[in-house]
C-alpha cells in the first residue's frame, strides 16, 4: 500500500471533489478516472492528491454534457489538442443554446401570439416557365433534399445562361404531411433553351389561386405561420387538395443573416372572384 500521506480512501476524496462515491466508482469501472490504489484485500479504492485536479476537470466536463468519450479523449491529448476538443464541445453548446432560444421564442409566441402578426392575402398566379427538381420523398429527408435540388437548379441556370424571371419556389404535395412521404417539387422560374441535366427538366409551375402569408426571418416558427394560413383557409375559404406552394423572395443564397429572410406560404384555395388582401 502506498504511504497514506499521500493518498486518501474514496470517501475523503468523494467529499473534496464533490464527485459522489457512486460516480467515482462507476468512472474506475469505465475507465476514466481509476484510483490510484486499490487495497487488493477489501477492494477499497485510495485516491492520491495529485488527481484532484484531473477530477475537477472531469467534474467541470461532464457538467457541460460532454461525453465520456469525449472527457477521455481531453484527458489523453496534448495541451493543443485538449484545447481544440473543449472548443469544438463549446462551439456545439452554443449552437444548442441558440436552438434552445429560438424554442422558447416559438413557444412564447403561442402562449401570447403577437397582435397583427401575421397578414393574408390573395394572389392569382398564372402558369409559369421554370426549371424544376422533382422527387418522392421522406419528410424526414425533405430538407437536405430541398437544398439539394436548389443547389442544382442554381447551377443549371447559371452555366446554361437561362433567364430568372422570379423566386425560387417549392411545391410540397399532401403526402408528405399525410403519410410522411410524398411529391416534392423544387423550381427555379426561368425562360431560355433548356437543356435537361441530372435531376433538373423543363417545368410549367401550375396556375393556382392562393391564400399567401409572409414569413419574415428563419423558419423555425414557420409552423405558426402555416398554423394561421391554414385554420383561415379551412374555416373562411374553399380550400381545395393541391400541393402547399413556397417562394423565397429572400433567402440564405442571398443574404447570410436569417432575419433578412422572407418566405410567402401559400395555401391552394378556390376562388370565383379576384380580391385583395384580408
Amino acid at each position: 500500500m502506498p504511504d497514506s500521506s499521500d493518498t486518501v480512501p474514496i470517501g475523503d476524496f468523494s467529499r473534496m471533489t464533490q464527485l459522489s462515491v457512486k460516480t467515482l466508482r462507476h468512472y474506475h469501472d469505465i475507465g476514466l478516472m481509476a484510483p490510484s490504489h486499490v487495497d487488493p484485500g477489501t477492494g477499497y479504492r485510495y485516491y492520491s492528491y495529485d488527481q484532484l485536479p484531473t477530477a475537477a476537470v472531469v467534474r467541470r466536463l461532464r457538467a457541460l454534457d460532454m461525453s465520456i468519450a469525449d472527457v477521455k479523449a481531453v484527458l489523453a491529448a496534448d495541451p493543443a489538442g485538449r484545447n481544440a476538443l473543449i472548443g469544438t464541445h463549446l462551439q456545439r453548446l452554443e449552437a444548442q443554446l441558440a436552438d434552445t432560444r429560438a424554442a422558447v421564442d416559438a413557444l412564447r409566441d403561442i402562449l401570447d401570439p403577437p397582435r397583427g402578426a401575421w397578414k393574408l392575402e390573395h394572389r392569382s398566379v398564372p402558369t409559369t416557365a421554370a426549371v424544376a427538381v422533382h422527387d418522392n420523398v421522406d419528410r424526414d429527408d425533405l430538407p437536405t433534399w430541398w437544398e439539394g435540388a436548389v443547389a442544382e437548379l442554381q447551377a443549371t441556370v447559371r452555366t446554361q445562361h437561362l433567364t430568372q424571371t422570379g423566386p425560387p419556389g417549392a411545391l410540397f404535395g399532401f403526402g408528405i404531411f399525410d403519410r410522411d412521404h410524398g411529391p416534392a417539387t423544387v423550381f427555379i422560374p426561368a425562360t431560355g433553351p433548356v437543356r435537361p441535366v441530372g435531376r433538373v427538366a423543363e417545368y410549367t409551375v401550375p396556375a393556382a389561386e392562393l391564400l399567401v402569408v409572409r414569413h419574415d426571418g428563419p423558419h423555425d416558427d414557420v409552423d405558426l405561420a402555416y398554423t394561421e394560413l391554414g385554420s383561415y383557409a379551412t374555416r373562411h375559404e374553399i380550400s381545395v387538395d393541391g400541393p402547399l406552394r413556397e417562394y423565397y423572395e429572400r433567402f440564405a443564397w442571398d443574404t447570410p443573416d436569417p432575419a433578412q429572410w422572407r418566405t410567402d406560404l401559400c395555401w391552394p384555395i378556390f376562388r370565383s372572384d379576384r380580391g385583395g388582401r384580408r
